[in-house]
């Protein structure tokens, strides 16, 4: 059994988070063929990005001018995460536009409901 695990390496917080991106762009990608994909919700995890590149800056500036995270530095950290919310609310008015156009077109007449 081996005890010494200073042959490790252990990646940064930064390095994971940029590492990150590309996965998430080939989900983009994948999901930009997808003919079933609803469009608001595509639109909204293409705003996910929009939060990253917020986010980087927003962090950045927070470090150089107030010395603390993004996250200490409420006006800041609230500003980045409007995108992230932004992008949530498109991805599910996206998908519950599909689900509310599935049951219209799948539904009898009489089963539908109001509302």
């Amino acid at each position: 059994m081996i005890r010494d695990s200073s042959f490790l390496i252990l990646p940064s917080k930064e390095t994971l988070f940029a590492l990150s991106l590309f996965p998430y762009l080939g989900f983009l990608w994948f999901i930009s063929r997808v003919k079933q994909m609803p469009r608001l919700a595509l639109f909204g995890f293409y705003c996910t990005l929009v939060f990253v590149a917020v986010t980087i800056p927003a962090g950045i500036y927070a470090q150089v001018h107030y010395g603390q995270t993004l996250a200490n530095v409420d006006w800041l950290h609230g500003s980045a995460e409007f995108f992230l919310t932004l992008s949530n609310i498109l991805i599910v008015l996206g998908f519950r536009q599909a689900v509310k156009g599935a049951r219209g077109v799948d539904a009898p007449a009489a089963s539908r409901r109001v509302g």
